[in-house]
């Protein structure tokens, strides 16, 4: 029991001299989870992300079935970029696809994109 305490004390004290000391675990797993909500929220929003209109999302009411359902998009996107490329212009991959080219068009900015992204790579 006390190894284990030595070695999160370590862990985090590593963490602060990485961050220069600025920034506590616990402050970065707040934005963490605050930029995910913000990410929900945009994906939820008819008037931002609206995910919701084409795909099934745990959690959102009134799902959409025109795109695959989001579910488990760390396995099908290890790679968070190719994520954040896809929900930037999904034509890229495919040039019929229903989806709005959220980021090529302007639909969403690119901080907005960003957080979309992170929320969704977290379902």
């Amino acid at each position: 029991m006390i190894n284990m305490s030595i070695r999160l004390t370590s862990i985090a004290a590593a963490a602060a001299i990485v961050l220069g000391g600025t920034l506590s675990i616990s402050t970065a797993v707040a934005a963490d989870e605050k930029v995910l909500e913000e990410g929900k929220k945009l994906a939820f929003t008819r008037k931002d992300g609206n995910c919701l209109a084409c795909h099934a999302i745990e959690g959102g009411e009134a799902a959409g079935n025109i795109g695959p359902p989001l579910m488990q998009m760390k396995l099908r996107y290890p790679d968070k970029k190719v994520l954040r490329a896809q929900i930037w212009d999904s034509s890229v991959r495919n040039e019929e696809t229903a989806m709005p080219l959220f980021g090529k068009y302007g639909i969403l900015s690119e901080s907005d994109l960003d957080k979309v992204v992170e929320f969704i790579h977290s379902l």
